[in-house]
């Protein structure tokens, strides 16, 4: 019976000194990253926050007519390059016009 008295105060003893270990082990992980998170957080700290949510998304801009010439040159272009067809380029083109 004594065997067994000093060998369940052996494990006792060592699971004891593990748990101790283990857990300076996590305090000093856990301040060396605090210390080194500290600046990030300040980083973040110094943003602006975001903007509002809005519920409808912002209308687009409306089109510049030189926007709309540029456009309407770059679809010409690509007609003439064989890219769209006559039906296509018309499709296009009324889309820009209504912009």
């Amino acid at each position: 019976m004594p065997g067994l008295v000093r060998g369940v105060a052996r494990t006792a003893v060592i699971a004891g000194t593990a748990t101790a270990v283990s857990n300076r082990v996590s305090r000093r992980q856990l301040n060396r990253w605090s210390d080194q998170a500290a600046p990030d957080d300040a980083q973040y700290e110094q943003q602006p926050p975001p903007p509002p949510y809005s519920e409808a998304p912002a209308a687009p801009a409306p089109a510049t007519e030189g926007d709309m010439l540029a456009q309407l040159k770059q679809l010409g272009e690509l007609r003439d390059a064989g890219i769209l067809t006559d039906e296509e380029f018309a499709a296009q083109k009324a889309k820009i016009l209504e912009g």
